[in-house]
């Protein structure tokens, strides 16, 4: 049989240009296009949430590297070893959609399609859902991979004269068309995830009607106090922080609902009890000053903060529970984290349903957070749903990891101010933090430790477990000289000279820094 007569000005392509192997670096560029589409498409519906897909990778990736790893990432990245997780678990989540798209793509050609983009959204579909297991999200993510993938086979097929005439290439074709259709998809699926994702007041008493027991007379007298007892030095942060520090085990945080969430008291108790967040919004609040420091921070590291918190007694919730011949905590929270301390540090234990005079947010712990004074910050768990009484003591997640969290924690002054003031004077200033011990003093040396001076320190505000600031000012001298500051505790017990690293149990020194006229 002959072949049917060709129109010499057909310059279309044919369906058969999708299969040769020189088309296979255009296949791989658009599953990438349509992986990163697919992250956009999950971004916009889950926020930054675990039901982000990057968010369960990220958090699989901070389990299970090595402690030496996680170690180095805290003491010598800092924040940047955070930030590296999260963009590696972007890649991975990247890879796996391209994977998938790729996939679905053979899939489709094996059934005889020409438009792969139902398959790939599909496929994407299916391993956004294994990762996460959120619906909405994953269904986004489908849906944006199969998108730029069902254009790329579009426009190969039918050319793009727009671009190139119908002369292009058609793998050049499919590539461009994916750019084309991706760019707008990253670019709104980034806008619509950003949108702020803090749980409001709203958000909790429109549910549950508890009132707002943060937002009361007596947490603004105390803002008002802070702000009245703060130094007036440029860029120092005032008593209550401008803007708190957070660190946690996953680079997303729970997203919760007070309807929803209870906490349990549990273990070598006489009787297990559960309370609601209800329950726990109606009993008699109280409000507290309490300053937290990161035992991973370097020695003047910025992970020092202080919040007007408010509450109810941990001790509340755990002695109707009937308690006896415990030894130890494990406080449980619903990312995972998990950390133990001796039951007598519950003393003056608080859990905190709001911060300065708003609902807790949800990077602090919404719906509720412990406050243990005097400990590292670790130790105050946020999204806490479980309190368990120990018989004996059990490591906490970062003692598993080598790390020393609970308190006390150490003296330190910090020098995180230097201004140079129109009368020719140098001002340095700071924060001073020694837990439940108080700060007594700060001494600063412009000699480099030879002879010492008292710094002016803001009054004390109410509570046992919060920072003071220190200004000092000073008649420079002649060329480059070496500042040091240290600080006396409330037992008068000075900060120790030796300097060391955060690991295993927190930075410690005499904090320096040279300065010139």
């Amino acid at each position: 049989m002959s072949s049917p007569p060709t129109d010499p000005a057909d310059t279309s392509p044919e369906p058969s240009d999708a299969t040769p192997s020189h088309s296979w670096p255009a296949r791989i560029l658009v599953a990438l296009l349509a992986g990163v589409a697919g992250v956009a498409g999950s971004f916009a519906v889950a926020s930054f949430t675990p039901a982000f897909v990057a968010g369960p990778i990220a958090g699989f990736l901070a389990r299970r590297l090595p402690g030496a790893v996680i170690t180095f990432a805290i003491v010598v990245l800092g924040d940047f070893g955070d930030q590296l997780n999260v963009l590696t678990a972007l890649g991975i989540a990247t890879l796996l959609f391209a994977g998938a798209t790729l996939v679905g793509q053979r899939a489709d050609r094996a059934l005889g399609g020409t438009v792969s983009g139902p398959v790939v959204a599909a496929a994407v579909l299916a391993v956004a859902y294994a990762v996460t297991g959120a619906p909405l999200p994953s269904l986004a993510a489908g849906v944006a991979a199969g998108l730029v993938a069902a254009v790329a086979d579009l426009v190969a097929v039918r050319g793009f004269p727009a671009i190139d005439g119908d002369a292009a290439q058609p793998g050049r074709r499919r590539v461009l068309a994916a750019i084309a259709s991706a760019l707008p998809l990253v670019l709104g699926g980034y806008a619509l995830g950003a949108r702020a994702d803090s749980q409001s007041a709203s958000s909790a008493s429109s549910t549950l009607d508890v009132g707002e027991p943060w937002a009361v007379p007596e947490v603004d007298a105390m803002l008002a106090q802070a702000s009245e007892q703060s130094l007036a030095v440029a860029g120092l942060e005032p008593l209550v922080s401008d803007s708190f520090y957070q660190v946690d085990i996953n680079s997303t945080d729970p997203a919760l609902d007070a309807a929803d969430w209870s906490l349990s008291v549990t273990g070598a108790v006489d009787e297990e009890v559960t309370y609601s967040y209800e329950e726990i919004a109606r009993m008699e609040m109280e409000h507290r000053f309490v300053s937290l420091r990161c035992v991973g921070e370097p020695l003047n590291g910025r992970k020092l903060d202080n919040a007007v918190w408010t509450g109810v007694s941990i001790m509340d919730l755990v002695e109707p529970a009937g308690v006896d011949d415990g030894c130890c905590v494990m406080f449980r929270a619903a990312d995972g984290f998990y950390e133990e301390f001796p039951l007598s540090a519950l003393r003056d234990g608080f859990l905190a349903i709001g911060m300065n005079g708003q609902i807790l947010p949800r990077g602090h712990g919404y719906p509720a957070r412990a406050l243990i004074p005097g400990h590292w910050g670790e130790i105050n768990v946020k999204w806490i749903d479980e309190i368990e009484i120990l018989d004996r003591p059990a490591d906490g997640y970062w003692e598993k990891r080598g790390w020393h969290g609970t308190g006390p924690v150490n003296t330190v002054a910090k020098l995180w101010v230097d201004n140079r003031l129109d009368d020719g004077r140098i001002e340095v200033a700071g924060h001073a933090y020694a837990g439940t011990r108080d700060v007594e003093r700060v001494e600063v040396s412009t000699d480099g430790g030879a002879t010492w001076a008292d710094a002016e320190l803001s009054e004390r505000l109410p509570g046992t477990d919060v920072w003071r600031q220190w200004v000092y000012r000073y008649e420079p001298p002649g060329g480059e000289h070496e500042v040091v500051v240290r600080a006396t505790d409330g037992t008068g017990t000075l900060q120790p000279e030796d300097e060391a690293s955060a690991f295993p149990n927190g930075a410690s020194g005499w904090v320096s820094k040279t300065l010139r006229p």
